[in-house]
């Protein structure tokens, strides 16, 4: 459930994004390709280097080591506090508003899908409007004041209608009471995008400094922290905050994600005068956009020779004729006369004239869809969030006579596993293998997106497996017409999903991540990070829709549905199971989307005197191949 509004996170959305320290300045870079320059009196490029050079000696007294614990804190807390909250939600739509499992879930899809797409659009703000300060600041107080309306309908006895734990008749929730409930999700999502899309961004402003021989180290140490920090808050959530809500009940348990996010912000505002704050500059979404809206402009265009006089390329781009690929794009940066461009090189209208460097980034894009779209099923499985937190509350979860696990703390086994494959798999398979067979080994990105494929679809299968057993057990203990009867079968039979979830994750998310960003330039950065985020807000939205279908389709006249809120009625196992064949069909499409592709970047041999191609394939990459990703790889253990 909790992975719904990550969707599905796993990493941790382990989010939001991957080298996002380095957008700000690429942005900057990118803007002087889309827009003229008051700055370009004399050399342009040199201008306005020398202008970003005054501008960071002025704010040299600020930022540095000493705001880190102000941001890192801010993250973290608001971690705790919105992923706190998603473990138990389906039982408080279930049992607080009377809500069916069905449409219980498809709530928690929509809410995960617009926590996972608000970072685009945050990411997108910060960038071309607001910057990153102002972007964090309104993401604080937009959650903050979500957890205090979703802390006030525990709190206020007519916020919600009279439970009748789904025995009919039951009174339905009226539309104030649900507008109070949407509402809180709504305002907790737009926070989470204001806070995720620029956090790990912002925390790096305060560091980067190219004058610092040391600079790459300290920013890796950033990202180190960062993502342990967030690792540690997502455990907290899925452990601590699930346990006072399952021991202390909900008031306590709403109350303590908004105390903890009011401190989260009041972190963050206390260290104001010490932030480094970069003002907003020409968003890469806003020049792609200018591609498309340009290229329809000049449709009626001939394709003009292949001679780079008749096109627009930024001085110094490597990128100066367009590609035979999507040929129609390249009219987009089809120079028609001298006067459509400043003497300093800069098209006067970014709308009617765009870079060759534009067109062929809009290409690349479009190109890495069809491989992006094949990843999404992953997110659609791993959304399943809330049918494993029903399963583990008809079980027996104690681990001693006196302490049990909270159905909603689960899930801490696929991260526990994610977190333990990517150690292994760094420091030791890979160190192994290499010795063993003498010569570097590396899984390349592709491959490992394929496994990571192939054991999801194997993690529904287990699921179904467990969830037959634990149904066949409920049904000969006379619990059919009982969804609150207690099995007695030891939830620890959960785990084996939860793992093989997990390692589906490390090889497939991280996978993912690291084909993005070897594949784009480094001006792409923000749009490699985004694509993870779009791919489970989308897979949220498919989710809905395939219960929904299920749900109408699968109950009629005496039959009951494969999800009805009666888990002992119901037949999850099948559900699971059509799950399956969906992942292993998406798997063969995979494989023909990664056939049709090609070559990536780190299957590309690096040789002496390659071909241009070769280079730009070397060019692209922003690590040598095998080179583990860096912290803070979004994955989707965790919802939004």
């Amino acid at each position: 459930m909790e992975k719904e509004t990550e969707s599905n996170t796993s990493y941790y959305s382990l989010s939001t994004s991957v080298q996002q320290s380095k957008i700000g300045k690429e942005m900057e870079i990118y803007s002087l390709s889309t827009q003229p320059s008051k700055m370009e009196s004399f050399s342009g490029e040199n201008s306005d280097a020398m202008d970003k050079e005054k501008a960071l000696s002025r704010s040299r007294k600020k930022g540095g080591l000493i705001t880190m614990p102000f941001i890192i804190a801010n993250e973290a807390f608001e971690k705790v506090a919105s992923y706190g909250l998603l473990p138990n939600m389906i039982f408080y739509l279930m049992r607080g508003y009377n809500i069916s499992f069905a449409k219980g879930n498809n709530i928690l899809f929509l809410w995960s899908a617009a926590t996972n797409f608000m970072p685009i659009v945050g990411a997108f703000l910060a960038d071309s409007y607001l910057g990153r300060f102002l972007t964090i600041c309104l993401g604080c107080i937009f959650s903050l004041l979500g957890m205090i309306a979703l802390w006030l309908t525990a709190m206020i006895p007519g916020a919600k209608p009279q439970s009748c734990n789904l025995i009919p008749p039951c009174e339905s929730a009226r539309s104030e009471q649900l507008g109070l409930l949407i509402s809180s999700f709504g305002l907790m999502s737009i926070g989470a995008g204001g806070i995720r899309s620029a956090s790990m961004a912002f925390g790096a402003d305060q560091l980067d400094n190219k004058e610092n021989p040391a600079n790459e180290t300290v920013l890796e140490r950033y990202f180190g922290w960062y993502y342990a920090a967030t690792s540690i808050s997502v455990l907290i959530a899925f452990t601590g905050i699930v346990y006072i809500q399952d021991h202390m009940g909900l008031k306590v348990g709403f109350g303590v994600p908004a105390i903890l996010m009011f401190l989260s912000a009041l972190l963050f505002f206390l260290a104001s005068s010490l932030y480094i704050k970069h003002k907003a500059s020409r968003s890469l979404f806003t020049g792609l956009a200018q591609v498309v809206v340009t290229s329809y402009k000049n449709r009626k265009l001939a394709i003009p020779p292949m001679d780079s006089s008749w096109y627009h390329h930024q001085k110094g781009s490597r990128y100066t004729l367009p590609t035979d690929r999507l040929r129609f794009l390249n009219k987009a940066c089809i120079l028609r006369s001298p006067q459509d461009v400043t003497p300093f090189g800069v098209a006067i209208d970014p709308w009617s004239l765009c870079t060759v460097e534009q067109v062929e980034e809009l290409k690349i894009l479009i190109r890495v869809i069809p491989i992006w779209s094949a990843g999404i099923m992953m997110s659609i499985n791993t959304s399943q969030s809330s049918f494993p937190v029903l399963q583990a509350s008809s079980m027996n979860r104690h681990v001693t006579s006196n302490f049990q696990i909270p159905p909603g703390s689960f899930v801490m086994f696929m991260i526990i596993t994610i977190t333990i494959w990517i150690l292994l798999y760094d420091r030791v398979i890979l160190p192994l293998a290499s010795k063993i067979k003498g010569e570097p080994v590396h899984i390349g990105t592709k491959a490992r997106m394929g496994i990571g494929l192939f054991l999801t679809g194997i993690s529904m299968v287990v699921s179904g497996i467990v969830e037959r057993v634990r149904r066949r057990k409920a049904i000969d203990q006379g619990f059919l017409n009982n969804p609150h009867g207690l099995v007695e079968m030891s939830a620890m039979w959960l785990v084996p999903q939860y793992v093989v979830a997990g390692l589906a994750e490390a090889f497939n998310a991280i996978g993912q991540v690291e084909f993005y960003y070897s594949e784009f330039p480094k001006t792409m950065s923000s749009i490699a990070s985004s694509l993870f985020g779009l791919g489970m807000a989308v897979a949220n939205l498919l989710a809905s829709a395939i219960l929904s279908t299920v749900d109408k389709y699968t109950k009629g006249e005496g039959e009951e549905s494969w999800v009805s809120s009666n888990i002992n009625k119901g037949h999850y196992e099948n559900y699971y199971w059509l799950l399956a064949i969906m992942s292993f069909v998406n798997l063969i499409y995979f494989i023909l989307c990664s056939w049709a592709y090609g070559p990536c970047a780190d299957e590309v041999k690096k040789e002496d005197d390659s071909g241009i191609e070769d280079k730009q394939m070397e060019e692209r990459s922003t690590r040598p191949p095998g080179t583990p990703i860096r912290p803070g790889t979004p994955l989707r253990v965790m919802p939004a």
